[in-house]
């Protein structure tokens, strides 16, 4: 997927009715899922828009939306694989750890996701969808090298494929943090939504 200005970011959430979050260093996280639906591949894109001295700044990074494979066809829940509902999710992450093992930001308020529980690597989004916390953090795969596949990275979580533009990404939310506190507001689009 092409990766988008931060005019184009700037234009999809508003046309999407999304409110967008100014002043320094104010972190818009948008995510923007493939309309190729791909398993197991890192084919979606996570955003950081912010300004910075009032000028708009856009970091992307590869990443995926949606549960590798393996959790398609293993589903870790009863009712199915967790599949995030594109939308806004307001204050639903927080600066913490992820399982316990280093600096992430984990999920602290209501999310919404399909429950698709077919065990294949196609993503069903025309299944129910259920609301509450399941623990859908914002990650990094692999800590050594940039992954190429998802495997069992997420089973629903919101994963960047590259651990240096992981860390990247937390230095941004930690300085953020320092400013306007460690929560952390996620819109995640459809690449259909992009296109104006």
């Amino acid at each position: 997927m092409k990766s988008l200005s931060a005019q184009q970011l700037l234009a999809a959430m508003r046309a999407n009715g999304h409110r967008v979050f100014e002043g320094e260093l104010n972190l818009n996280i948008i995510g923007v899922r493939a309309s190729d639906a791909q398993a197991n591949t890192f084919n979606d894109m996570i955003y950081v828009l912010y300004q910075r001295g009032g000028a708009w700044q856009c970091k992307a990074y590869p990443a995926t939306t949606d549960p590798g494979t393996y959790y398609r066809e293993h589903p870790a829940n009863v009712k199915g694989t967790a599949i995030l509902v594109p939308g806004r999710y307001s204050g639903c992450w927080q600066l913490g750890q992820h399982q316990g093992k280093y600096d992430a930001l984990v999920q602290r308020g209501e999310m919404t996701v399909y429950r698709d529980n077919n065990s294949d690597a196609h993503i069903d989004t025309d299944t129910p969808t259920e609301s509450g916390y399941f623990g859908i953090n914002c990650h990094r795969a692999n800590k050594h090298t940039t992954s190429k596949h998802v495997g069992k990275w997420s089973a629903g979580c919101q994963v960047l494929a590259s651990p240096e533009h992981f860390s990247q990404f937390m230095n941004l939310c930690r300085d953020s943090a320092s400013l306007y506190g460690p929560s952390f507001s996620y819109t995640l689009l459809t690449e259909s939504e992009t296109r104006l």
